[in-house]
């Protein structure tokens, strides 16, 4: 078997110890004669994985008791929906738009109400994270949505924005479980699992007790109330029940590994090696304020679209997957997830001062 080192957005590499445990449990799990993806939700072998799963996340971020953690299905664009659906009382809400996922989901908004767009760093390609010390926040606004690490662009709000009271709803799909979080600075705070918590199918979604109520958007269909999710504990319908068994996996492997301030601690690391490599370099180049730098989705670039091609080709050809930047931007871009060993970052890097001692 040879592996290689995968630094794709998402889906993204897992911990190969997980991989490795549900190889073993394909067939059988425990002594349930059948595998995970047989077995039915409403069974007392489910039940147990589901509710093992949420208790490690609420140990692992530290999640208050006045918060609800639900397993749900549709991803973020689900996400754009349900929140304004689900929130937006007054048809008012206020977005920070950092990248694509960000205007998106103020797009999506403006199906229900009012977006007021108070900040953005759309003139320079979302290569920065605005000032949000002093927003103008609407008097009248539901929430303030920000996309807090922009998996496309790179970038993440080391400082969570002034919402001058407002509850903050936040998309941490690209930084989920990378560091500690302070669940109680948020009213909602979502991610699909795909990039650094476990396969495509899943979104965590954390939200606050009074924010989980009847009086949603008239209209809004039963799936897409969170309420109906939080009185079933995510079991309203058939939910992923696979992909939920690898999360709680990947949950105990973070507890193992010393918990989200090792995680961070370790992601500190690897990025400081890839980004004290390109800011040295001749031929490559980030493209992100040095100050707003994200330690999960690194961009960079040579200049030259025909070299970054090549370049591409050849990471590719030596064993480096998937380091195309996303369509909108071009260049390149290596996600180093929580499941990326520093290994394979140095393992990159001595590649790329190759590269461009071959090609300089």
């Amino acid at each position: 078997m040879s592996r290689v080192y995968n630094f794709s957005a998402g889906p993204a590499c897992l911990p190969e110890e997980v991989l490795r445990q549900c190889a073993a449990e394909m067939l059988e799990y425990g002594t349930s004669g059948m595998s995970v993806m047989e077995m039915s939700h409403r069974s007392k072998d489910f039940e147990a994985i589901i509710n093992q799963a949420e208790a490690d996340l609420r140990e692992l971020v530290g999640i208050p008791d006045n918060y609800r953690v639900l397993f749900l299905q549709g991803g973020g664009n689900t996400q754009f929906a349900m929140v304004p659906m689900n929130l937006m009382r007054n048809r008012v809400a206020d977005y920070i738009i950092t990248g694509q996922w960000a205007k998106k989901a103020a797009a999506e908004a403006e199906l229900f109400g009012k977006v007021n767009r108070i900040a953005s760093s759309a003139d320079k390609t979302f290569s920065y994270i605005p000032d949000c010390s002093d927003l103008p926040v609407s008097p009248d606004a539901d929430y303030v949505y920000i996309c807090q690490n922009n998996t496309i662009y790179g970038t993440v709000f080391h400082t969570l924005p002034d919402t001058k009271g407002k509850d903050l709803v936040s998309d941490v799909s690209s930084m989920l479980l990378s560091e500690p979080m302070d669940v109680t600075k948020y009213g909602v705070v979502w991610g699909g699992v795909q990039k650094n918590v476990g396969p495509a199918g899943v979104t965590i979604v954390i939200i606050r007790d009074d924010l989980i109520r009847e009086d949603v958007l008239p209209g809004t269909p039963t799936m897409l109330r969170y309420k109906t999710h939080a009185d079933n504990k995510s079991l309203y319908n058939t939910p992923p029940c696979w992909n939920i068994y690898v999360c709680g996996l990947v949950f105990k492997w973070l507890k193992e590994m010393g918990g989200l301030e090792e995680m961070q601690r370790r992601n500190i690391a690897k990025a400081q090696v890839l980004y004290d490599f390109l800011d040295g370099s001749h031929m490559f180049h980030g493209t992100v304020r040095k100050e707003d730098r994200s330690l999960m989705n690194v961009p960079f670039v040579t200049g030259d679209e025909e070299l970054d091609k090549r370049f591409i080709a050849a990471a590719t050809a030596a064993g480096f997957k998937n380091l195309k930047g996303h369509r909108t931007v071009g260049g390149m871009r290596a996600s180093i997830y929580n499941a990326m060993p520093m290994e394979g970052v140095q393992a990159l890097v001595a590649f790329m001062a190759e590269f461009e001692k071959a090609n300089g």
